[in-house]
Formats: C-alpha cells, structure tokens, sequence
C-alpha cells in the first residue's frame, strides 16, 4: 500500500486508522522511508529510532481494543532538546555527545500513554541558542523550499521534518524558536501559554521563557497536538495547576494591529505587503481590525538579551565535565576548572553565558538586570490594556523570509533581530501561532511567509479559531 504521508494530516491518518484502511505499522514505515529520503537534501534528523515500529505495534493494539486517542499510531519528531528514557539527547551540543536520557520529559509522558510513535530527534541550534539551527554542533539543517537558506531557529530541525512530511514534531520557544522556523518553513507552530505545559524534562535555556509547543502541517493537528501536552506536572512546579482557558468570541472577532511597532526600519517590504493584504481579507470576512499601541515593545529586544543570557548562563553551570558532559581531565583539579571547562560549547553558546554572568556580576545587576525585569513588567502591561479592547493581536512572525546560510553568523545583532516579533510574547507569557499566510519569490524560489497571531493568557482556543480563519481564507482565494 502507497501511503502519500507529505499529504496527509493527522485529522485524515486518524480515520484511516480507525477504519483500518492501513495500520500504524504500516504508516510509520511509510513516514520512515520518506523522512529518510528528503533527510539526504535537509538534514532535519540527527537519528531514527531503531524501534519505531515496535512502538507502531503498540498503538495497533490500542487501535484494536478501542482505546486509541486522536493521537494513536501518528508519528512525529522530537527536538534534541526532550528527554526520552533510553534515547540520545544532545541538544545540538558537543558536550552532550552520546548522553542518553534517563527519564522521559512530562510531554513524553503524556504521548506515551496515548500510543503516539516517535519516529527520530531533530537537529537544533546548540542549547536552544540561535535562529537558524547553524549553532548545531552536528549538521546544517537546510530550508526544504531553498536549500541555501536556514530553516529558523532554533527549532529548525522539527519545522522542517513537518514541512518534508512528518505528520507532526515538538520544539521548544524562548523568544521565537516555534514560530520563526514554522513561518520560514511554511507550516503551523505554536508557543503556549507559559505554564500550560511541562517543561519537566526539557533542557532549559531561560527557565522564564521556554515552553514546549508543537509543529503541524494544520491549525487543527496543532490544536490536537496541544491538547494532548497540555496540563500541569508535579515535576515541573511552573505548571499552572488550574488554567482557566478562555473560549473563542462568538462571531466575529476584533483583531488588534500595532502599526507602529510593525512598521519599522529593517522590515523586509514584501513581508510588509503580505501581512496588510491577509489583514484585508480578513477585513473582508467580516472580522474587525483595530489599531493599537505596544509601547514598550520595540524594547524588548533589549530585555529579552539581558533575561536570556542571565537565565542560561545560571542553568548552564552545570554542564562542568563532571556532572554533566564532555570530561577533559587536566593535570590537577584546577587545571580541569581553570584550563579545560567549557571546551565543549560552541562560539554562540559562549557568547550568551559571558553576556549572562556580566549582567548578573555585582556592580551591573541592578543596572542591566533588574531594569530588563522592569521594563518585561511594562511589557505584560501592555499586553493586558491591549486585550481589553481586542480578541487577538496580529502581526508578521518574521520581519524577512528565511535568509541565506552564513549571511547573517559574522553580525549577532543582525541575527537577533529576526526575532523582533516574537520576543515581546515570551517576555510576556502569552500564547501565540504562527499560520503560513503566503509566499514571496526570491532568486526563482517561493519562500513560506507566517501571520503570528497573540492572545491572552490561556487564550489557544482563541489562537485556533483565528487560524482556522486565515486558513480557510488562503483555502478559497
């Protein structure tokens, strides 16, 4: 049996389980075999699990007893970054080499018990730390629809396995590593509301900012995906015990534009053209569009690289060779500490932890740390008057489709601001998707395009049906 998975959803595989027009055995084999040959041009796995199919077998069992959960038999990748018990993961780092997870990850938990099957771990940008997966130790992922430009980061690896072909993949998000990859890709991503799932067993960056979140090929899948991760862990005391979820508006919705945070300098024109034609349309649906005002967001860039590094440097400590990776022994103990420690981190990473324990160094904490703690309160503020007046709020994901590989390595800060649009949100804690909303041509390809649409705190089910919304515009014209 032919199994055309780079077309198939979630939704469409779940009923052709259920009413066993082929089995999860049968699927998993065929997304194994496609993943494999679009993985010689992309490099989006770092490793194949070797018992995919017996976890396929598994969730055949479940399908036969009745027991199977929208979820069940559907295949998907895991960023390197997620622990599984028993599996490799590096997070994209040297220093983690071979490391072998002892515990499943909360998330991993979760899929388990619903006969989920994971097919490999994806390549990322080394701790999480990037915005085109070339920080990864191991490989250049490529961008599927230019194989010389990035996919994003630093999720890239799973953006991309989802734009090749995977029904669905899981990333990680600290000020865009969802959304950035899923909009230069071309497929859906979420970032959560933070502590709407568990980060138990997640590598942290910045403890205040990640969040796991899934990749999709539709807002639905996403939406399944989500609500299969979701909930609280006693292993992870972030976790919101009892989230109050908000319900999507009746009708028609009242979305919020912040024109004079869009519209700036350094924003790539087309991406500038799309967004206000897909504002249009939705204009034309009958949906309201409002202008509103972000103040404080054109700092957040700012903050976000003074609480990023401050967070990573402190939860990077660990990884000393003795505790936790690569060993290099010298002479004496201080030579193992003063001479050898840290061998194993890559440029970026370093780059991020100096950054983080200046800014956190005595003399400079109240003068750079506690003031980008400032100004994220006046962030969240901002976030929470604009809620008052609208459902959503829409901006570009990204403020230019993907770029060349190597164009942007030499010049950090250029490379930081690809994430202009989707810190301000991590710093906030509000949930956000990132929907394909059309393309641009460059050099005689067509470069994916994402409209990212915030909402408040607990606020998905609104995120979804505004998905929903665009999707069905770009559907019918």
């Amino acid at each position: 049996m032919i199994i055309d998975v780079e077309n198939l959803t979630i939704k469409e595989a779940h009923k052709k389980l259920i009413d066993r027009d082929f089995s999860a055995v049968e699927l998993t084999r065929a997304a194994l075999k496609l993943a494999k040959e679009r993985d010689g041009e992309v490099d989006a796995y770092l490793e194949f699990f070797e018992d995919s199919l017996e976890q396929a077998k598994f969730a055949d069992e479940l399908i036969a007893k009745g027991d199977a959960s929208m979820l069940t038999g559907i295949p998907i990748a895991i960023k390197d970054n997620i622990l599984i018990n028993g599996k490799i993961a590096s997070a994209g780092s040297k220093i983690l080499e071979g490391y072998v997870s002892t515990y499943n990850a909360g998330v991993i938990k979760k899929l388990k018990e619903r006969g989920v099957v994971f097919i490999g771990r994806t390549n990322m940008d080394e701790f999480a730390m990037g915005s085109s997966t070339e920080t990864s130790f191991y490989k250049q992922t490529k961008n599927p629809h230019d194989l010389t430009r990035v996919p994003g980061g630093s999720s890239g690896g799973s953006a991309v396995a989802v734009a090749v072909g995977v029904l669905g993949s899981l990333g990680s998000d600290t000020g865009g590593s969802i959304r950035q990859p899923a909009s230069f890709c071309g497929v859906v991503g979420l970032k959560p509301t933070y502590g709407a799932v568990s980060r138990s067993g997640l590598m942290a960056m910045a403890s205040s900012l990640d969040q796991i979140g899934p990749f999709a090929k539709t807002v639905a899948d996403a939406e399944f995906i989500f609500d299969s991760i979701k909930g609280s862990d006693d292993m992870d005391s972030t976790s919101n015990p009892n989230p109050e979820y908000k319900k999507a508006p009746e009708g028609k919705l009242t979305i919020g534009v912040p024109y004079d945070f869009i519209k700036k300098e350094g924003v790539d024109k087309d991406v500038l053209k799309n967004f206000e034609d897909n504002i249009e349309e939705l204009k034309k649906a009958g949906h309201k569009i409002k202008e509103i005002k972000l103040p404080n967001a054109e700092l957040s860039l700012a903050a976000y690289y003074i609480i990023m590094p401050a967070e990573a440097s402190t939860n990077l400590a660990r990884f000393d060779g003795v505790r936790y990776g690569l060993s290099n022994n010298g002479k004496d103990l201080f030579d193992d500490y003063a001479g050898k420690r840290g061998d194993g981190f890559g440029v970026e990473v370093r780059r991020r932890i100096l950054l983080g324990a200046f800014v956190l160094s005595s003399g400079y904490y109240d003068a750079y740390y506690n003031k980008a703690n400032l100004v994220r309160e006046h962030i969240k503020q901002d976030y929470k008057k604009a809620f008052d007046e609208v459902d959503v709020i829409a901006t570009p994901t990204t403020p230019s489709p993907a770029f060349k590989i190597g164009e942007n390595t030499s010049d950090p800060l250029k490379m930081y601001l690809a994430d202009i649009f989707t810190v301000p949100i991590n710093l906030a804690g509000v949930p956000a998707i990132s929907v394909p909303c059309g393309a641009v041509m460059r050099e005689g390809n067509e470069l994916p395009l994402g409209m990212q649409f915030i909402a408040p705190h607990f606020g998905e089910k609104i995120l979804f049906t505004v998905g929903k919304v665009l999707e069905e515009i770009r559907r019918t014209n």
